[in-house]
């Protein structure tokens, strides 16, 4: 089999609510694999219900890059692409299968990419001298030092936009950053009609807030984390925060909540268009079919290698 035909990642992506860890599971199954999670807030312990950890669906197979620190800690791609080379690498030795699952565009690009990033500590005079400037200011200073922007929530919360200037400046003063092996993605991309996933995201939605989202926010404030500090997470975290601190009611909340959900998928498909620009070839499942099957009939065509084989 020639090159071209070789790789040594399987990855699943797709929109939020599309089914990608259920097909991840039923994959590591068949191919005696071991899946990686690719999701940004997945990595936080007692996060579970607002990051739709889904870890009920896992059973006997092994997962990775799940409740890897608190949810107080800085916690960056950089970390991530460590984390995940270190798991890859052991998945490696026991001769499985790595079956990359998720839907946070960034964390796949820094892996199939390669991205050359660089550890950046908490510079706490840079802090200080940014706490004076409006959230219209630190907005111009980050557009001004990274104009491509990976993600548009660290435009809207404070405490992201800090350090993501933090990081642009950092970046450039950081020591040489570690290598890794080569990645060789086999992308697989789960596919829904528009109208069809807004009611899966819906619907799933309101299955979270029974099994008790809201209080699972209320029980990390107790402990510790602090309202800007949930804001920081984004969507769930944020918009329950500021219900739990009296600025919107449940209603409101739920309603705006949903919203910016179906927002969100736009911008998880907006990246993975990006991604086929740039010549990624994804494999796209039709969610009406059998994915499974789908999956198996496009798998079964390549050969899965060592990294040290590319």
């Amino acid at each position: 089999m020639s090159l071209s035909n070789q790789y040594n990642l399987l990855v699943i992506l797709g929109p939020t609510a599309s089914g990608k860890t259920g097909l991840g599971v039923q994959l590591a199954r068949h191919y005696h694999g071991e899946i990686l999670s690719a999701d940004s807030r997945q990595v936080f312990k007692g996060m579970d219900l607002g990051a739709g950890k889904d870890l009920n669906e896992y059973g006997e197979i092994p997962y990775h890059l799940i409740d890897l620190v608190e949810p107080g800690s800085d916690y960056s791609v950089f970390h991530y692409q460590q984390d995940f080379f270190r798991a890859y690498q052991d998945i490696c030795q026991r001769q499985t299968l790595p079956i990359m699952v998720g839907g946070t565009g960034l964390y796949i690009d820094a892996i199939t990419q390669n991205f050359t990033l660089k550890e950046v500590p908490i510079n706490h005079e840079l802090r200080q001298s940014l706490s004076t400037l409006t959230l219209a200011q630190l907005q111009e200073k980050l557009l001004t030092l990274k104009p491509e922007q990976h993600n548009n929530t660290d435009l809207l919360v404070r405490p992201r936009l800090v350090r993501a200037i933090e990081i642009a400046l950092g970046e450039k003063e950081s020591l040489e950053p570690p290598s890794y092996p080569p990645i060789k993605p086999l992308i697989l991309g789960i596919q829904w009609p528009r109208s069809e996933l807004r009611e899966r995201i819906t619907e799933r939605l309101k299955e979270r807030f029974n099994q008790g989202m809201l209080e699972e926010v209320e029980t990390l404030h107790q402990q510790g984390v602090s309202y800007d500090r949930l804001e920081f997470f984004g969507l769930e975290y944020r918009l329950i925060a500021q219900h739990l601190k009296g600025e919107l009611n449940y209603n409101d909340m739920f309603q705006k909540l949903n919203s910016q959900i179906h927002q969100f998928a736009k911008r998880q498909d907006t990246w993975f268009r990006k991604m086929q620009r740039r010549g990624d070839q994804i494999h796209w499942l039709d969610a009406h079919q059998n994915l499974v099957e789908q999956a198996l009939t496009v798998v079964n065509q390549f050969n899965f290698v060592s990294p040290e084989t590319l």
